[in-house]
Parts: C-alpha cells; sequence; structure tokens
C-alpha cells in the first residue's frame, strides 16, 4: 500500500476517534497480510506516519488525539477482551494516598499476562489479577476524560497489598480519608 493512501486511511480512523491499533486491526484497515503488511508497516514506521509502540501495536503519528492518555490506549490495545484497570501504585497516587507522583508509568491490574512495555509514551506495567469481572466493575471506577477505568482507594490497597508490592510510600491518614469520602 502506498503512504498517500495509508495516511488518508488512518485520518478517516482518526476523525473517529481511533488511533491506536494493533497489528490485527491493520489486517483489516490495510487489507493486507503475511510479508505484504509487514513491509508496509516497515515502511510507514520509517516514513513517521506509525509509531511502533510496542509489541504488535502500533499509534498513528498524526493523530489530534495522542496525548496525556495514549499510554492508557495502548495498555488497552496490548490486552485487549480482558478487564484491565489503573491500580496499585497509579491508583493510590491518583487518590493521594502516595504522595509521589508516577511520571511515565502506569501500573495496571490485567486478568491477562503479567508484562512490562516500554513504549515513547512511558512504560505499561501489567500485574495479573484473578479477581473476577463483577468484583473488579463494582471496585473500579470510569471516568469520563480516561480510556482505563480506576480501582478506588480500598480496592488499590488490595491490590497492592495482595501483590506483595512496597507499602513504604503510603500515607494512610488520606487513606482513611479517602474511605470516608467514597462512602458519601
Amino acid at each position: 500500500m502506498k503512504t498517500s493512501k495509508a495516511m488518508s486511511i488512518l485520518a478517516s480512523w482518526d476523525k473517529k476517534g481511533r488511533y491506536v491499533f494493533s497489528k490485527k486491526d491493520l489486517i483489516q484497515v490495510f487489507n493486507e497480510s503475511g510479508t505484504q503488511l509487514k513491509q508496509s508497516l516497515q515502511r510507514f514506521v520509517k516514513a513517521d506516519l506509525l509509531v511502533h509502540a510496542a509489541r504488535d501495536t502500533y499509534v498513528y503519528a498524526y493523530s489530534k488525539h495522542v496525548g496525556a492518555y495514549t499510554l492508557e490506549v495502548v495498555a488497552q490495545s496490548l490486552r485487549r477482551g480482558e478487564y484491565n484497570y489503573l491500580s496499585y501504585e497509579s491508583a493510590l497516587s491518583d487518590w493521594g494516598i502516595i504522595s509521589q507522583i508516577p511520571f511515565g508509568r502506569i501500573t495496571v491490574a490485567t486478568t491477562g499476562r503479567k508484562g512490562e512495555f516500554p513504549t515513547p509514551y512511558g512504560v505499561i506495567e501489567f500485574t495479573h489479577t484473578s479477581r473476577n469481572p463483577l468484583e473488579i466493575i463494582h471496585n473500579t471506577i470510569e471516568r469520563p476524560s480516561n480510556p482505563l477505568r480506576i480501582a478506588n482507594a480500598g480496592f488499590a490497597l488490595q491490590n497492592i497489598r495482595d501483590a506483595r508490592r512496597s507499602l513504604e510510600l503510603l500515607d494512610l491518614e488520606d487513606y482513611e480519608e479517602d474511605l470516608q469520602w467514597q462512602s458519601v
């Protein structure tokens, strides 16, 4: 596929709000597969039309939507079909229970496989959770501006303890205040 045609196709998807694609998505989008797709993707990355974000995940480089939440959208693409939500240090930082803000890194609980993915947008750390979907839905919050749900403070604290992660940075006074706020 010619770069100009690919740019036109990706721009039309971008208008619909779609700018992160798995390799499987691009098979459909470009109507190519195998060696032909592989060569096209290499050419589009070299031409700075696509950014190779992580394993088999690409971002349209000229998207109007690339920004603060791109890392979360890439995370969704990497674990599509699984329950994923911000938790651990990311959620506790957002709730003010950890005073340090993780910069360029998100910690995501997933029902899929664990793993760490460095991307041009930051690092995604997936930690597997065996919690059931209903428990996840009841203990996470959907935020209109964020692609990923976020664990409420109590659930994030349970997750961090269950995963045996460091509790040194926690400010439990803030945690108590947060629990009171969430139960209102």
